[in-house]
C-alpha cells in the first residue's frame, strides 16, 4: 500500500483522535482517514450521477 503525506490543522487532527483508539470507532489516525476518503468519494460518485457525469452501473 502506498504512503502519503499530508498537512493537517492541529484541530483538525485532535477532533479525529477522539474518534481513535480501543473504545472508538477506528483503530487509527490512518483507519479514520482511510475511511473518510472513501465515503467522501462515494458521496462525490452519488453527486456525479445525479448531475448525469456518469453512467450507472
Amino acid at each position: 500500500m502506498p504512503k502519503i503525506s499530508l498537512d493537517m490543522p492541529n484541530e483538525l487532527l485532535d477532533d479525529l483522535k477522539l474518534h481513535v483508539g480501543d473504545e472508538h470507532k477506528f483503530v487509527s489516525v490512518a483507519d479514520a482517514i482511510r475511511t473518510a476518503c472513501r465515503k467522501m468519494l462515494d458521496q462525490l460518485d452519488e453527486v456525479d450521477i445525479r448531475h448525469g457525469r456518469t453512467k450507472v452501473e
